[in-house]
């Protein structure tokens, strides 16, 4: 059953406590699943990378980001029905027994309702080394860095040591109620790998649903046979980055599409719509959703 769900506002200069609570609220009564959080915390004004493989400079919308496990830690109360999910983390921004400790804890304030933790390498050099990790290592850190992070969340006492992290033998509490689901964020062929033997699910963002299919099959081809085939959340942007935008109807095609290939959920993206001047808007362009709502619920009620 294809699950849809929303990445919270996060980004920009409208977003406030108070929006954010109306946002998760209205969401919850209109019947979505679940609430998602991304992950940046600086906008270099001298950028060395290229912004998600394609782009000079990143959106003006990244000026301002709010901080992910802590915004999930207030939706946290603000919902007891809505599943909560990282889409994307950033590997090289975090250290794993830190944020085991930080995700576990969101998951005991929602109680145990902290599904899905997305990871990804990231692309911003200046954000790498602001928190003292070498951008050229970020591949192989997160090849260290998810069982890293599975070691602790299993039984005390945790242990473990790899080529990036070294834990234990110590307690740590809290664990989450149930180990979240990983996702992965990852495109290249090393990444594609690493989703193959580390990850549960795949965030493929927004393109075709075919190729979708496609790279999922070539995912799962390389998959251990005794792990459950790994599957996708489909990361749909009503504007993108680039400012291709969707119409409501072509979203809710897309989200019949989605349905119909069996993904297990959709990720509606909204922080980059340009017509978003207000608190009120957003809400309007939330509200505007229902359609693309309504033809998941549909497929379930058929």
């Amino acid at each position: 059953m294809t699950s849809i769900g929303l990445s919270l506002p996060q980004l920009g200069p409208i977003v406030s406590a108070t929006l954010l609570r109306d946002f998760v609220q209205q969401a919850d009564e209109m019947g979505f699943d679940t609430l998602w959080v991304q992950d940046h915390f600086m906008y270099a004004l001298r950028q060395a990378g290229v912004y998600g493989g394609s782009a000079t400079t990143q959106p003006d919308a990244y000026r301002s980001v709010w901080a992910p496990t802590e915004l999930l830690g207030a939706v946290a109360t603000w919902t007891d029905r809505m599943e909560l999910g990282t889409s994307i983390l950033v590997g090289g921004n975090h250290w794993p027994a830190q944020l085991a400790n930080r995700l576990a804890t969101v998951d005991q304030l929602s109680g145990g309702r902290l599904s899905v933790v997305g990871l990804s390498v990231g692309w911003s050099e200046e954000e790498h080394r602001a928190v003292g990790v070498d951008p050229t290592t970020r591949g192989k850190r997160m090849d260290d860095f998810v069982p890293a992070l599975r070691a602790c969340w299993g039984e005390d006492p945790v242990e473990y040591h790899g080529a990036f992290f070294d834990i234990g033998p110590a307690i740590m509490q809290p664990k989450p109620t149930r180990m979240p689901r990983l996702m992965s964020g990852m495109y290249s062929e090393p990444g594609l790998a690493r989703t193959a033997r580390d990850f549960d699910l795949w965030n493929p963002g927004s393109i075709p649903i075919d190729a979708v299919v496609t790279a999922l099959a070539g995912i799962n081809a390389h998959r251990s046979p005794e792990k459950a085939p790994v599957d996708a959340i489909y990361r749909m942007a009503q504007q993108s980055t680039a400012g291709k935008r969707l119409s409501v109807g072509e979203m809710t095609i897309r989200a019949e599409e989605c349905v119909a290939a069996g993904l297990d959920g959709i990720i509606v993206e909204t922080n980059f719509c340009s017509e978003i001047d207000s608190a009120t808007t957003w809400l309007g362009v939330l509200n505007d959703l229902e359609p693309v709502l309504n033809a998941v619920r549909g497929h379930r009620e058929s």
